[in-house]
């Protein structure tokens, strides 16, 4: 049969002597409707039977139901998931590799940007206080550690400042603002509503850059008011707050720079964040917390969400 000919004149390696029962089913294949099975069977010399098995195996993908189910974890997340928090959220014994691999191949992949820090600081126009944190952003409870700092996200019609008060025990965002301006009313009135989450006998340690904005009278007063203890990074050393730079860089990266929040006005903005962190502390699963969100982790250690 010339078909058959050309076929192996395609491919030289191709001997019809050695071809396994499988590719003889995908060459039989190539070349139907125009033959009958019969003929290219008796000419292949592969039963009909063995044809039709191959024939159903052919194609059939053993990780199609898998590859929904990755691809709706991955749509759950607004597209801010990795292949470890994909296959967290789905709960399956399928390895990651396996989950890294059908996510590559249904092109679903996290948002990786280069981005740049927002900068408040003004020089050493007070004293500084220690650095009682000292790089060690974990906590054995919440409300003994927090870390703050202030990040601008563009939008269409000019800038919004996002600052967030963050608990080390388990990221959870206790307090956060927003507005068009970052000046001290942005983060006095976070401070404020954060320190009236505490209970009565917590007093944590609030940890931040040096930005003119923690050393300003009013950030000062309610520091004292609260009784609150403040902790500082050293001059231009962001390694300092990383953990605080850390929250903005997955903002940034899951959904700021994916979405193309700068097309979005800055009211919309607003909304956005919103969205976010709400997502992030009820929903975002973290591996260290045993791919729990902040809240469910608390709940889970009843403790107040």
């Amino acid at each position: 049969m010339r078909e058959v000919v050309e076929v192996v004149k395609k491919d030289p390696g191709a001997d019809l002597r050695r071809l396994s029962n499988r590719e003889k089913t995908m060459l039989i294949d190539r070349l139907r409707p125009r033959y009958s099975l019969r003929s290219m069977a008796c000419l292949l010399r592969i039963a009909p039977s063995s044809y039709h098995y191959h024939h159903a195996r052919i194609g059939v993908d053993k990780y199609a139901g898998l590859r929904a189910r990755v691809a709706r974890a991955f749509a759950d997340s607004k597209g801010r998931y990795g292949y470890r928090r994909v296959k967290a959220a789905l709960g399956t014994g399928v390895s990651e590799k396996v989950i890294r691999r059908l996510m590559a191949e249904g092109g679903l992949s996290a948002h990786v940007p280069k981005r740049r820090r927002y900068s408040s600081y003004e020089g050493e126009t007070t004293p500084a206080p220690g650095n009682l944190v000292n790089r060690d952003f974990t906590a054995e409870r919440p409300n003994e550690k927090w870390l703050t700092d202030i990040t601008e996200i563009k939008a269409s019609d000019g800038k919004v400042y996002l600052s967030p008060m963050i608990d080390c025990h388990d990221g959870k965002i206790v307090a956060y603002t927003a507005g068009f301006h970052p000046n001290a009313e942005l983060a006095n009135r976070m401070l404020a509503e954060a320190a009236e989450t505490l209970p009565d006998n917590a007093r944590p340690v609030v940890h931040s850059d040096r930005g003119c904005h923690y050393r300003w009278p009013g950030w000062l007063e309610l520091m004292e008011r609260y009784g609150l203890t403040r902790s500082m990074s050293a001059k231009g050393c962001s390694p300092d707050n990383a953990a605080a730079e850390g929250f903005f860089g997955r903002m940034k990266t899951e959904s700021v720079y994916p979405e193309h929040w700068e097309k979005r006005t800055r009211d919309e903005v607003l909304v956005l964040i919103d969205e976010y962190i709400h997502w992030y502390n009820h929903e975002r699963i973290k591996q260290s917390l045993g791919w729990m969100s902040p809240v469910q982790y608390r709940q889970s250690q009843g403790m107040a969400a």
